[in-house]
């Protein structure tokens, strides 16, 4: 496998783009058009009641952001113009058959036009309800891959999804598929119309006993709790680092030594559009972990370290003007542990309080009620995210070795580094992640 000139590869291809108001999809977007001004059309998938918001969407959420500053000022005054030429936002969703694209002849207009469908639209929610997660991450893979059959030019489609859908699993997980119908117990056979029945099935009976909306939000999330082996989809560390910043968060349910694996995204972006370059036209399948956790691992304590150090030297305050005291993460390394903290610091003082407002004749009942649910919702959030927290995987990237070394131009290497290897940790994150996370997500 050798990579020819991945720039030259890009010029006049007309791409389709799903979740393009996503994290990934931004990414994608400003990449391809710095580095290639004269791709052909970028054909961007927006979820909008119409085509007027849709672009209005695609005004605000993505072509507004700071990632396009360095095409601003490339293009000066005709960047504008060079955006409405190059890019082309279109109403639809990927949860409905044809992307939710209803104008057949725009359809048989990108069917003859697009040569490359990156799929990057998915659902990232840890608590997720069960049918929406269905809806994107299942059928919407499902709705992209059809629709790319019909593309009578297409050259590559390219799916994104997070490595833990590998699921709970230990050592060192390979870069191949699953077949059809594979679980991840491997005991059971994974039946798509089966869970989409158990959905709809579930729905009706809430229905019938005329339950609200949110009675319906909550059953259909704890439906995706008690169907999925491991959450679909992960979050970053980023909420995580946030609430230690805003003074929120001192403890932390996790093993400091589990290796996360951390990847910035514009090395994921490199490697999509090299993995695009080298595979265009190959009746095949590829599969690539675009990963850290075996060529250069970090800790839950590297991060807690960062941060710390981060903290100590640019002091933060609170809403109230006050300055934020720096303090050391506790780290509640098992599930033990983290019941036996809750009971000793939370649950006694709440049935101490439970008994007061019994005397009292519920005086208290609302203070109780309001710090009773959030003790419930704390259970229910280390329950799902303990298996991402004590997470004991790491995931081989040797077919993205491969891929790198097959680049044969220095340049472009450099243009595209996917390489893990070239990140230092501590300057990464302390310098470069942990501020762009206070600058876009501290308000």
């Amino acid at each position: 496998m050798e990579i020819g000139s991945i720039v030259e590869y890009l010029e006049e291809k007309s791409i389709l783009v799903t979740g393009s108001t996503g994290f990934l999809a931004k990414i994608f977007v400003e990449k391809v058009l710095r580095v290639q001004p004269n791709v052909k059309k970028l054909f961007l998938l927006v979820r909008a009641s119409d085509a007027k918001l849709a672009t209005e969407r695609f005004q605000n959420e993505v072509i507004t952001k700071e990632l396009f500053d360095v095409l601003k000022k490339k293009h000066g005054n005709d960047f504008d113009s060079f955006i409405s030429k190059k890019v082309h936002p279109i109403k639809g969703d990927i949860i409905h058959e044809n992307l939710g694209i209803e104008d057949y002849n725009l359809r048989e207009m990108l069917w003859k036009e697009i040569d490359i469908v990156v799929n990057v639209a998915a659902t990232t929610n840890f608590y997720e309800r069960y049918d929406v997660a269905l809806n994107i991450n299942v059928l919407g893979a499902k709705h992209a891959l059809e629709f790319a059959k019909q593309c009578t030019k297409l050259k590559m489609l390219l799916h994104v999804s997070t490595a833990y859908v590998a699921g709970v699993k230990e050592g060192v997980i390979s870069e191949k598929p699953f077949c059809f119908g594979e679980a991840l117990n491997k005991d059971l056979y994974l039946d798509i119309q089966g869970e989409l029945k158990l959905v709809e099935e579930r729905k009706k009976k809430l229905h019938e006993k005329n339950s609200t909306k949110d009675v319906e939000k909550v059953a259909m999330k704890d439906l995706g709790i008690e169907r999925f082996e491991i959450p679909l989809n992960c979050r970053t560390i980023d909420s995580v680092i946030l609430g230690y910043v805003k003074g929120e968060i001192s403890c932390f349910l996790g093993d400091p030594e589990v290796i996360l694996d951390l990847i910035p995204g514009d090395m994921v972006v490199n490697a999509m559009i090299s993995a695009i370059t080298a595979h265009s036209n190959q009746h095949s399948e590829f599969i690539y972990h675009v990963s850290s956790s075996v060529r250069n691992l970090v800790k839950y304590s590297t991060v807690e370290q960062c941060a710390y150090q981060y903290m100590k030297k640019n002091t933060q305050t609170g809403g109230d003007g006050k300055t934020i005291k720096t303090v050391r993460f506790q780290f509640m390394r098992t599930m033990s542990i983290f019941h036996r903290y809750m009971f000793l610091h939370y649950r006694l003082p709440l049935e101490g309080l439970r008994l007061i407002n019994l005397a009292l004749f519920g005086l208290f009942s609302q203070q109780f009620n309001k710090i009773w649910k959030k003790y419930k919702l704390v259970f229910r959030l280390a329950d799902i995210y303990a298996p991402y927290a004590f997470y004991k995987g790491s995931f081989d990237d040797s077919n993205l070795e491969r891929l790198r070394k097959a680049m044969m131009n220095s340049d472009e290497e450099k243009l595209f580094d996917f390489d893990p290897k070239h990140i230092e940790w501590d300057d990464y994150l302390i310098n470069i992640h942990i501020p762009g996370v206070l600058k876009h997500l501290h308000k």
